[in-house]
């Protein structure tokens, strides 16, 4: 007989392996033998019937998509039972209902034809959360977030079928995650509306699954959130430390990407950053996409302006939006915080929304830039702080010297610009975005114990802001 039965079961173990912790795996996988494959029929050979039921009870949601995965679809399912007094007899058992379909079952005498498992459990139309707002018409694009913007748009095109799944968006708080993941999510639901979208945070999560477990209903809770076609999850970092709360996920998780389902989650840093996530959860996070969504860059704040003044129906001139977009530079939310004030000052002492008004707003309001820095100016001034040439900074040297003034340039940059690391990159010696990354974080790790490296910090931003 064909040994090929066999190698298509090393298969589903070595998938499963991937997908159970190592001790689940020992016990109740290693002793599963492929007793044959014929005609689309499978038989597994497993040691008693307590180890059958075990398997159907708790894993059969994992196995169930992984034999599909080898095998195809349409397969019958048999077990064959070892019985334990007499060790070389075996005898043929067909799965329960729950399992993969096999041969009709006898109920009273009457042959009935099984539950399909591979028919998902029918549940009620889903809230999907989502703001109507949130959609990529108003979701204005620029260097900062192109990457994020473009693949989203892929995702919502073809959701789960399509090379970024998972989609993981990280980046700072208020640069406008949350609108674009709910535009992917608004996006799939004008394509499909009986789709299964559903948005959310990963708090809520958290607080929805510490309810299941007081109320003994986590297998409920795990099968709804399977139910899902796309999920949407922001704020993944919460999760940080809350093992059972991640294990849970966990395997939702796999279930989902497994189906072929979507999932685009966001975070305030990347996956490599992450704390308190166990390892193979930030395996699963790093299978798709990372993309960063940067703050944003003038042009990208000015849009947002119009777009906020536009929709609140005010009149504010081109020189007042020019001034907000030039000094409110960290995110979207102190933009749109810093038009509503004016509106308030401006209905309250019943003036004008002028330069005089909105310089008084900022000042109170935001951090301000006192002066347009750009990379030309951090790159003049580390120069001459360091006496060295600007055509020297961009070369590809490695003398230690000209590497930490690069390296100083390229954080000072990062700190008091809006610009992209990758636009840094190119402009300090055509280097990629990871390279601005590992710099900047090379940078901040040796302020904390270098006062000669902070005495030289001190000293150019002070000649930047001169």
């Amino acid at each position: 007989m064909s040994l090929e039965h066999v190698a298509l079961w090393d298969k589903c173990l070595n998938i499963i392996k991937d997908n159970v912790d190592e001790i689940a795996y020992e016990k109740w996988f290693v002793p599963i033998k492929s007793h044959s494959f014929e005609d689309n029929v499978l038989v597994l050979q497993v040691p008693s019937h307590f180890f059958q039921e075990h398997i159907e009870e708790n894993y059969m949601e994992l196995l169930r998509p992984v034999i599909t995965r080898v095998y195809g679809q349409h397969i019958k399912l048999y077990y064959k039972v070892t019985v334990v007094e007499n060790p070389t007899t075996t005898v043929n058992v067909s799965s329960p209902e729950k399992s993969i379909p096999v041969v009709r079952n006898m109920r009273q005498g009457r042959p009935v034809e099984p539950t399909n498992p591979f028919q998902a459990q029918e549940y009620d139309d889903l809230a999907s959360q989502l703001n109507p707002y949130y959609t990529f018409n108003n979701y204005y694009s620029s260097d900062s977030n192109k990457v994020a913007r473009v693949t989203g748009e892929a995702v919502a095109a073809s959701p789960g079928n399509n090379p970024f799944n998972p989609m993981f968006i990280y980046g700072e708080s208020g640069v406008g995650k949350t609108h674009l993941v709910q535009a992917i999510g608004a996006k799939i639901k004008e394509q499909n509306p009986r789709s299964r979208v559903l948005y959310l945070s990963a708090n809520l999560f958290q607080q929805q699954y510490t309810t299941a477990v007081r109320n003994n209903q986590v297998n409920d809770f795990i099968n709804f959130y399977q139910s899902i076609d796309v999920l949407l999850m922001d704020d993944i970092q919460e999760f940080a430390g809350k093992i059972q709360t991640q294990n849970t996920f966990f395997h939702i998780f796999n279930h989902l990407h497994l189906n072929g389902k979507q999932l685009v989650l966001t975070c305030d840093r990347p996956p490599v950053e992450l704390e308190g996530i166990v390892p193979r959860l930030l395996t699963r996070f790093k299978w798709g996409l990372q993309t960063e969504v940067e703050r944003p860059d003038y042009s990208l704040r000015r849009d947002i302006l119009h777009n906020k003044i536009e929709r609140d129906g005010l009149s504010i001139s081109d020189d007042v939006v020019d001034y907000i977009a030039r000094n409110v530079t960290d995110n979207v939310r102190d933009l749109e915080g810093t038009i509503v004030s004016l509106m308030a000052h401006a209905m309250a002492f019943n003036h004008d929304i002028t330069i005089d008004l909105a310089e008084q707003v900022v000042a109170r309001s935001v951090k301000m830039v006192k002066k347009q820095i750009t990379i030309d100016t951090v790159r003049n001034a580390v120069c001459t702080y360091y006496n060295m040439k600007p055509e020297t900074l961009v070369t590809r040297s490695r003398k230690r010297e000209i590497v930490v003034a690069r390296q100083v340039a390229m954080f000072l940059t990062k700190k008091h610009t809006s610009m992209a690391l990758a636009g840094i990159g190119s402009l300090l010696g055509r280097y990629d975005h990871a390279t601005v990354l590992h710099a900047c974080k090379t940078i901040e790790g040796q302020m904390q114990v270098d006062k000669e490296l902070q005495k030289s910090l001190n000293e150019i931003e002070k000649m930047l802001v001169a």
